[in-house]
């Protein structure tokens, strides 16, 4: 069934046929829904994009400028990694070793993570790098993540995600995931029902090409939109919460290996490298031997053995591969007897798991490389063009001295109510879930309401007051 035409206003909600179609009763909503959305959220979404796209440059920036620490001459044999650690531990005594990183490839450096050490921030290790052919230690920087990201990769990645202000600040980013597939899923929806003709860039100015260009970028990069605010989502404070709840009920946790040993006996005094390097059982050739016994089971580079911290844990070593095709297995190796006491691989994991270990590493930038990267920053510039497009376009809604006219209210008038049901019902439940787009969506219908009454008792009182 057809709709009446646009008017020249262009994005005015259409005239409506008394028995509208479905997609015209909701087109209307969809339309008040994605101009309001993009309105009052696109702040937030262009501090993510600009954000977004300086992490997704930071990788090549690392290399360029920590290169003296990750990058050495390659030599002609490989020290034992003991001796790596030992040359660590000389130049930086304080603290306790928490992992170790060897030299993955031929010309990079070994890393030594060191824990509690003074003044390097929480959550965080000081990486101690050390060329493996001579043992050399060519510089210490602060480190954060899974990752490994250096002091550069750590700002850039501080301020994407929180601004440098904390768990409050994390509701920022939530808040522009939260929001970015309504926005751009509302946006497909009014591009594909509008009149082909309408949809044209070429050959029109004014708002109309100003709408094109805008809808044209926005359908091409729905997408990867969709997919951002999606793994996004995974782990953000409150929907990540939830969306773990939701995996562990499923069954499809992301697992982890055991690294329990038996406590006493021969196993008492294993406590861990402390800040002297060894324990009463406990000495730096252990690693040579627990990296031995990982590399008996398959675990190829790069890999991190995480020292255990008490006598009832064994050491972990586990893959750190993130790029295709991702390498995640682990072993807990034994120190005593150098047997490996338990072992898990990425191949096992459940599926759910696995989706999201690739879709945090794709949304992060590492899953593919450069290649990703260049992809992510693609994504970031059309946000940031998007975005500017819809104020402009809201700046040519006005007339005369009406700055950007707001989209007429009623809209939801004009859902059948076996649409309008089930679609508000929809709406609460993914509410609760995702409570960074329910409560501020509630927000916006009680401040609408109100103001669409206080008009409604303003226009009745001007016109009692002309009938008498």
């Amino acid at each position: 069934m057809s709709t009446a035409p646009t008017t020249t206003t262009d994005e005015s909600p259409e005239a409506v046929a008394p028995a509208p179609s479905r997609k015209a009763a909701l087109r209307p909503l969809i339309l008040r829904l994605h101009f309001y959305a993009g309105i009052l959220v696109a702040p937030f979404l262009l501090v993510a994009a600009l954000t977004g796209f300086l992490y997704a440059a930071s990788y090549q920036a690392e290399k360029i400028v920590y290169a003296h620490e990750l990058n050495i001459p390659v030599g002609d044999h490989k020290l034992p990694l003991s001796e790596q650690v030992a040359a660590a531990r000389k130049a930086h005594p304080q603290g306790t070793v928490s992992a170790v990183r060897p030299s993955p490839e031929a010309d990079a450096t070994t890393r030594v993570l060191l824990s509690g050490v003074p003044g390097v921030g929480e959550g965080h290790t000081l990486a101690v790098f050390v060329d493996p052919y001579t043992a050399k230690v060519r510089g210490a920087l602060e480190q954060y993540g899974s990752t490994g990201a250096l002091p550069l990769r750590t700002w850039i990645d501080e301020l994407h995600r929180d601004l440098h202000l904390g768990e409050n600040g994390r509701l920022y980013s939530e808040l522009a995931a939260s929001w970015l597939w309504v926005i751009a899923g509302g946006g497909l929806v009014l591009w594909f029902t509008r009149r082909r003709a309408q949809r044209k860039v070429r050959g029109v100015s004014g708002r109309r090409r100003t709408l094109g260009l805008h809808g044209t970028v926005g359908v091409w990069a729905a997408a990867g939109f969709f997919f951002l605010s999606a793994t996004g989502l995974t782990w953000s404070t409150y929907a990540g919460a939830n969306i773990d709840e939701l995996r562990t009920s499923l069954g499809q946790a992301t697992p982890a290996v055991s690294a329990s040993v038996a406590a006493g006996g021969e196993h008492a005094g294993h406590t861990g490298m402390g800040s002297g390097g060894t324990t009463a059982t406990t000495t730096p050739q252990d690693l040579d031997k627990i990296l031995a016994a990982a590399r008996a089971e398959g675990l190829g580079d790069p890999v991190e053995i995480v020292v255990p911290a008490d006598a009832s844990t064994a050491y972990v070593v586990k893959q750190i591969q993130r790029s295709w095709p991702e390498k995640q297995d682990s072993v807990a190796v034994d120190p005593t007897t150098g047997k490996v006491t338990d072992e898990l691989r990425f191949a096992d994991y459940p599926l759910l798991a696995k989706l999201t270990r690739w879709g945090i590493d794709a949304h992060s930038g590492v899953l593919f490389g450069l290649v990703n990267q260049i992809a992510l920053m693609a994504l970031a510039l059309c946000l940031v063009l998007l975005i500017v497009w819809g104020y402009r376009m809201w700046w040519q809604r006005g007339r005369a001295s009406a700055f950007g006219r707001p989209i007429p209210r009623g809209a939801w008038q004009q859902v059948p109510p076996p649409i309008l049901v089930p679609l508000m019902a929809a709406v609460a439940v993914l509410g609760y879930f995702v409570p960074l787009l329910g409560i501020p969506l509630a927000l916006f219908v009680a401040v609408d309401v109100v103001l669409g009454e206080i008009a409604y008792r303003r226009g009745k009182r001007t016109h009692g007051g002309q009938v008498a």
